[in-house]
């Protein structure tokens, strides 16, 4: 079948390189994909809020299957754009309806679905600008540090841990007041800091079944040492040594199973990914136990190009067993090598950064992947930089310390100019597992 992917970042390019490697697809489109899409199928100059010319290519290229990579066109209803159009609804779609999207769309609607199921998460509370002076006295009640979440949509920038109540409050006004987050920032959730460590379990559903896919922690601080500003991210690794069996039997019986049972509750459609965002919090028996941080409703970036390398099954056909709601007849297998991924960034990333540098070294990594997040070929045919994360480089091995020095050893031979990348991906984990 003929099938579109939406998106262009490192995301996309991992998700691409496993659609290309199944027998099920026999044409691929990027749309618009960026210089390591290229190789695993054609990019598209569509963008991906038009919704109008996704379809005219979908009905024009015989489109069977549509992937959607990044959250904004969920959330946006493009969905069930398709849904509602005679000529399009057959086309297996991969992505919840905006109702679904919601649960990333809306921080106050994920957390008072995850009350209305009894799904475990932080206590909180949600401002509005008429409500600041509430929201100022709430903050008095809690205890350092205060964690401050814009509700919509902030290109994952909108969340602030702050230590000092004055400075809390501030930031409350900046943001409902002053739309320091844009319109994504109209109401902010308020809530109880949770400490333990983070992690991140990804989903794939088709609104009734689903299939547990590996588990991965993310690194989004741009500073060595969890430190500085936070980026898209940094890194990624693939599994979490102390996701063990017991762990993952709680985050399957209070959140996953009750997650889903929610959506078919409310009658919400959704077939694609459910990403949740948890903290494993140690109880008064030293156990670890799992709270929901966030949902999102599509796979995290950088952790796909961790997670989708080690997935062995065909992607496509577990695609189409969600579009068709049959995803308990498919099987899911899995690499049991550790995947560790180191994000190369662009010199000032996050904040303003340079485009346009070319790219050498490529031809001198080995034993890795590496995955395109802002990249392009110029009219010469290099490689330049084409955004703040530039490429990841993913590198599996038998244990964890191999994988991550395999990783750096590789990212060390790509260079441009203010080239960036952070050295101690993973060495927390290391620390657990020596513990």
């Amino acid at each position: 079948m003929n099938i579109l992917l939406l998106g262009s970042g490192g995301r996309e390019h991992a998700i691409a390189v496993k659609i290309a490697q199944s027998t099920q697809c026999d044409q691929l489109f990027i749309a618009p994909g960026n210089a390591g899409t290229a190789a695993c199928g054609t990019n598209i100059n569509l963008k991906i809020d038009d919704f109008s010319a996704i379809a005219k290519f979908v009905l024009t290229n015989d489109i069977r299957m549509v992937v959607v990579g990044p959250e904004a066109p969920l959330v946006a209803g493009i969905a069930d754009y398709f849904a509602a159009d005679s000529r399009l609804k057959e086309v297996m779609f991969i992505g919840p309806s905006a109702h679904g999207a919601r649960l990333e769309g809306s921080k106050d609607f994920a957390k008072q679905f995850m009350q209305r199921h009894n799904i475990p998460t932080a206590a909180y509370r949600t401002f509005t600008a008429e409500t600041l002076d509430e929201g100022c006295r709430f903050l008095t009640t809690l205890q350092a540090p205060y964690v401050l979440k814009a509700d919509g949509l902030a290109a994952g920038k909108g969340v602030l841990i702050i230590d000092d109540l004055a400075e809390a409050q501030h930031q409350l006004q900046l943001m409902l007041v002053e739309n320091k987050f844009g319109e994504a920032s109209r109401s902010v959730v308020i809530e109880q800091f949770l400490s333990g460590i983070e992690l991140s379990v990804f989903v794939l559903t088709d609104g009734k079944h689903y299939k547990i896919l590996p588990t991965a922690k993310d690194y989004k601080r741009i500073g060595e040492g969890d430190t500085g500003l936070n980026t898209g991210g940094m890194g990624s690794i693939s599994p979490v040594p102390f996701a063990d069996k017991d762990f993952m039997h709680k985050v399957e019986h209070r959140i996953v199973m009750p997650t889903i049972k929610g959506l078919q509750k409310e009658q919400i459609n959704y077939k694609g990914f459910n990403f949740i965002g948890l903290m494993a919090v140690t109880n008064d028996k030293g156990e670890r136990d799992p709270y929901v941080i966030e949902y999102n409703v599509r796979m995290g970036d950088p952790e796909t190009e961790s997670v989708f390398p080690r997935i062995k099954s065909d992607i496509v056909e577990l695609f189409e067993a969600t579009a068709k709601e049959k995803l308990n007849l498919a099987s899911l297998h899995v690499d049991e090598r550790t995947a560790a991924c180191v994000v190369l960034t662009a010199q000032g990333y996050p904040e303003s950064y340079k485009k346009g540098d070319v790219i050498s070294g490529l031809d001198e990594v080995s034993g890795v992947t590496v995955f395109h997040a802002g990249t392009k070929f110029d009219d010469k045919d290099r490689l330049l930089t084409n955004g703040g994360r530039v490429l990841c480089v993913t590198a599996l091995s038998d244990t964890l310390p191999s994988a991550i020095l395999k990783s750096i050893q590789n990212a060390e031979l790509i260079k441009w100019k203010g080239r960036y990348y952070r050295h101690d991906i993973g060495q927390d984990l290391l620390k657990l597992l020596c513990k």
